[in-house]
């Protein structure tokens, strides 16, 4: 049967006619008021309600957020649910120049994967907002057999401030982005993961996750050019000075990772993913 054909797939009854269940999960965050997450955030949460509404009938989905013990509660759809909270960040893993509490990757997946029995996880930055139709491509890819895969979002014009703008925000064509930020695998596939103490909000951490989904799945796939996912403007926070520590540290716990993987599988092919990114580790 196709997932697109499928019996009605509603969060309330994920197992009447539905093949599988996915799993979202995003990390809010508290920020100054001139963070660009300021918009970013309230645009992502509609759209990931809003495809999952879309996607009734081809797939059930569950959405999570995951913050701080002490942090205000963002204001979340009510679809949402919300994880336990995070109680550690990258400051108790080691010193930094500049104190920055970015979360663990590990941490805000072994919540989602505590939080939900959906075959199918999913994480995305909390600035990467889904087009109606996301999850329904999604499960579409899950039923060619893909058992994990990026899809690389497109950047739209920085015009607008506010969720009621989505519909133009839905008809802008946008730009190919080459980051990795949007994550979708088996959860069969995460016992085996080695994350270290990456974190995100920084460089590298899609360098760790594409080396895990490489090395771990069966038929994974970066997709480029999907108009799926998109972000406003192209600020790149992440790339500033005040976390380049922060960046090499993800180096350091990626580089573990792919020796480990090295150990553990056979070495990569230098010519494919992740293998490749290990030259940079060789220079």
């Amino acid at each position: 049967m196709s997932v697109m054909t499928a019996g009605r797939c509603g969060p309330a009854e994920p197992r009447q006619g539905c093949p599988f269940r996915i799993a979202h999960i995003v990390h809010p965050v508290v920020v100054a008021p001139a963070s660009d997450l300021v918009v970013a955030q309230p645009v992502t949460f509609a759209t990931m309600d809003h495809a999952r509404e879309f996607a009734r009938g081809a797939v059930a989905v569950e959405l999570f957020a995951v913050q701080y013990h002490d942090e205000e509660r963002l204001p979340l759809p009510g679809a949402f649910r919300r994880t336990p909270d995070l109680t550690r960040s990258v400051l108790d893993i080691g010193k930094f120049r500049k104190s920055r509490k970015l979360a663990l990757i590990k941490d805000i997946l072994d919540a989602l994967y505590a939080a939900s029995a959906a075959e199918y996880l999913i994480y995305t930055n909390v600035d990467i907002a889904l087009q109606p139709y996301f999850y329904a491509t999604a499960a579409a890819l899950i039923a060619r057999g893909h058992d994990a895969f990026i899809v690389n979002r497109r950047t739209i014009r920085d015009l607008y401030r506010d969720p009621a703008d989505i519909p133009l925000m839905y008809a802008e064509l946008g730009e190919p982005h080459r980051g990795w930020d949007c994550f979708v695998f088996d959860r069969r596939l995460y016992p085996r993961f080695m994350l270290g103490t990456a974190c995100i909000g920084t460089d590298w951490i899609g360098r760790m996750m594409i080396a895990n989904l490489a090395a771990l799945a069966k038929k994974f796939h970066v997709f480029k050019d999907l108009h799926a996912t998109f972000h406003i403007g192209n600020e790149k926070a992440w790339s500033s000075g005040d976390v380049r520590d922060y960046a090499e540290h993800n180096k350091n716990e990626c580089r573990r990772t792919l020796g480990e993987f090295d150990r553990l599988y056979g070495p990569f092919d230098r010519r494919r993913l992740p293998g490749k990114f290990l030259k940079r580790f060789e220079q």
